[in-house]
């Protein structure tokens, strides 16, 4: 299981209803969207965790390109798991800001992010103005 800290709380908990105001976007179906994103993320992570593991030292049994190449891999597939884990944290977010009907609207100055961006990443927390 993806282990996020600061997790808002589990997905069942934004099965429900959403409170938003914004009648133009279908927050049902971006809902479902990020739940399935979630969800894929958590296979993704359980199923390449075992890349992220300790390159071993003892270089008898490896020889020293393989065991840097190895290093590269592991590495990449740290940072890969790290990005994972952030895309999570940024979609309970945003299931956190429907549930409370802040959903749609940009976190910094307050305007409604573009139908289109939300369409494309329905996690992203800021206006097009403001993510610049």
């Amino acid at each position: 299981m993806l282990k996020v800290q600061n997790k808002a709380a589990p997905i069942g908990r934004f099965l429900n209803g959403s409170m938003t105001d914004r009648k133009d976007i279908d927050i049902d179906a971006l809902r479902s969207q990020m739940i399935k994103r979630i969800a894929e993320l958590e296979r993704l992570v359980e199923a390449h965790h075992e890349d992220t593991r300790p390159v071993p030292l003892d270089q008898t049994t490896v020889g020293r390109l393989s065991r840097m190449d190895a290093l590269q891999t592991q590495a990449m597939s740290v940072e890969t798991e790290r990005r994972r884990k952030r895309e999570v944290q940024r979609i309970y977010a945003a299931l956190e800001r429907i549930d409370k009907g802040d959903y749609g609207y940009c976190i910094t100055c307050g305007d409604d992010i573009e139908k289109k961006r939300l369409g494309l990443d329905p996690a992203v927390p800021t206006c097009i103005g403001c993510a610049r």
